[in-house]
């Protein structure tokens, strides 16, 4: 099977870009397709060469080093979006990858900005070996189990490598990472769809990232068939170009866009606060600090070694790689999103509130991000969906007199945050209650001491049991909307008459349409 890879994930029309290629059954046939609402072929090549080459070892961390087999110029009539590149050889074999085209430098063709989540692909991608969580093929070749095999994360990744295939180009039937049903009586725990990954062998880490067929694929399709326009960028972009976002009403996120640099967070921190709207319709937001070197090849995300295994760290703490909330920041991620995922968790997998609703209940029903929406106190969003599930974020709160809820502002939580719906979460399964964990522990010990600055049994209750939560609060000059979960385009996808109308009430007040 061919395997490919860009120089880089971002481009502007005019620019090139290379694509670096290995193969043993070549020549090999090259399309490239821009995927929205549909599929626009914009080239076609026969018959290019590609030769064989090894990969390296560590090409999980190093790379790849493989020769440059094209290089693409960008047409000037490629619209901005998201781009799969195909590499069929003789046999029919076919790999994936794919760049995201700008909008052209002088010119700015959509009022909203959609920044793809590709750090988190990043961090995700275990082609070669490891990714950020965990030895992959270890523990796919049950050469290690779970817990031997997370001991394997690496911390420097390299950028310049392929993608595994069922993370950047799954089928369409993928499953979604949530129990579509309520666990039963006496049910053993499940996460998600079980006979799936095994026909397709899917690893645990390919569904938590990438664009085909996942959250952003779903979001891109509904604001075309809306007659949205959209401006494309990756999170790279807003670390490597001040100003990108200069000129735009509204910024996208979507999904899971779980890992920020410093440079991004400071770029869309000066939009809000400069008069920008920000819409998130992700989960786990902005939860992991993480930064480039060498010309963005390396990606470092030393995740809970941040401190401890990258040498940067204790010459410029400020450098290092750990939990935005970490106190050595002081500037947990809430601040920005309003939201945290410390105060979140999981909803409708293992145990994480397997008997959930999977959807929101409405607190503050007077909202204006609920204006039409027929919207009541106390009415559920999205059970059927369920628009509730893998991750959310959220913020611990009190209630008013009136019965709508107050947030606690703690830990970057604004003291404006507006809370219009909530739902249970849970940051982790409950241990010694007859079922085995199977959602991948965090570390709790970690949080508690380096977030909380404590370590008692009272806080670790507090801290697994959490709440996802819808929100919105001004900043500065502008203004930010959370939808707290993951799922949130795949209401959109389902065309929910309560999901559509809530997103197309904050896009339109956010003016991006």
């Amino acid at each position: 099977m061919p395997a490919c890879y860009t120089d880089r994930l971002s481009v502007r029309p005019g620019e090139r870009f290379a694509l670096h290629a290995s193969g043993a059954s070549g020549p090999c046939a090259l399309e490239v397709t821009r995927v929205g609402a549909g599929r626009q072929v914009v080239l076609l090549r026969e018959g290019l060469a590609v030769g064989d080459h090894p990969t390296p070892e560590h090409a999980d961390r190093d790379g790849c080093g493989w020769p440059v087999a094209l290089e693409i110029e960008v047409g000037a009539d490629w619209a901005s979006g998201y781009y799969d590149i195909r590499l069929a050889d003789r046999g029919g074999e076919a790999a994936h990858h794919f760049v995201v085209v700008k909008p052209p430098r002088a010119e700015r063709r959509a009022r909203a900005a959609f920044v793809l989540a590709t750090n988190t692909y990043h961090a995700y991608n275990h082609w070669g070996g490891a990714n950020a969580y965990c030895d992959v093929d270890a523990l796919m070749s049950r050469r290690a189990d779970l817990p031997t095999a997370m001991r394997g994360a690496i911390g420097v990744l390299s950028t310049r490598r392929p993608f595994p295939q069922m993370l950047i180009a799954p089928p369409a039937d993928v499953p979604r990472l949530v129990n579509l049903r309520e666990r039963g009586f006496e049910e053993r725990p499940f996460a998600g769809d079980r006979a799936w990954p095994r026909r397709r062998e899917l690893s645990p880490y390919d569904s938590s990232a990438g664009f085909l067929n996942k959250w952003e694929h779903k979001f891109a399709a509904w604001a075309e068939e809306e007659g949205l326009a959209l401006d494309y960028f990756t999170d790279e972009d807003l670390d490597r170009e001040p100003g990108v976002l200069d000129g735009y009403t509204c910024v996208i996120l979507v999904g899971h866009s779980e890992y920020w640099t410093a440079g991004q967070r400071d770029q869309i921190e000066r939009f809000v606060d400069g008069g920008g709207r920000l819409a998130v319709f992700s989960g786990n937001t902005c939860f992991w600090k993480v930064r480039f070197e060498d010309e963005g090849a390396r990606f470092i995300c030393h995740k809970w070694q941040g401190f401890s295994a990258d040498p940067v760290a204790a010459r410029r703490p400020q450098e290092a790689t750990h939990l935005w909330s970490h106190r050595a920041f002081d500037r947990p991620e809430a601040s920005i999103t309003g939201l945290s995922f410390l105060f979140g968790g999981y909803h409708r997998l293992g145990l994480c509130v397997a008997r959930g609703a999977g959807g929101f209940t409405v607190y503050d029903e007077h909202h204006w991000s609920l204006d039409g929406a027929d919207l009541f106190y106390g009415d559920v969003i999205g059970a059927g969906l369920p628009l509730i599930g893998y991750e959310n974020d959220g913020c611990r709160f009190t209630f008013a007199d009136d019965g709508r809820l107050a947030p606690v502002a703690e830990l970057g939580v604004p003291e404006n945050l507006e809370i219009i719906a909530v739902a249970p979460a849970a940051f982790g399964e409950e241990e010694g209650r007859g079922y085995a964990p199977i959602i991948p522990p965090e570390n709790l010990d970690v949080i508690l001491r380096e977030v909380f600055a404590d370590e008692g049994p009272a806080a670790r209750r507090r801290l697994l049991h959490g709440h996802a939560v819808m929100a919105a609060f001004r900043r500065g000059a502008g203004e930010v909307f959370n939808a707290g979960t993951t799922e949130w385009a795949h209401g959109l996808a389902a065309a929910d008459p309560f999901v559509t109308r809530i997103t197309r009430n904050v896009l339109r007040r956010f003016g991006a349409y």
